[in-house]
């Protein structure tokens, strides 16, 4: 017997035998479970997008201040010559 032959025949009895008994509450906890996560995961998502705009914030303020765009002023000055 090959081991597909013996896979079938494990799963032909295992569907013979009788099922279990599946609780009364199984459906009202598992939609109270998936509630929470749903707000678990809404939450998380606010959560990152406050911090995105937060760091956005904080960017624009910093380069407003900051002005990166620009050259920054020579330390030294140039020889002057002619005089």
């Amino acid at each position: 017997m090959s081991r597909q032959d013996r896979k079938e025949d494990e799963v032909r009895r295992m569907l013979e035998t009788r099922h279990p008994a599946v609780p009364a509450d199984l459906a009202a906890r598992a939609a109270e479970h998936g509630t929470r996560l749903l707000r678990r995961h809404r939450a998380v998502r606010r959560a990152a997008w406050l911090l995105v705009v937060a760091a956005a914030i904080a960017f624009a303020i910093w380069a407003a201040t900051a002005e990166p765009w620009m050259t920054p002023p020579a330390k030294t000055t140039p020889p002057l010559e002619g005089w």
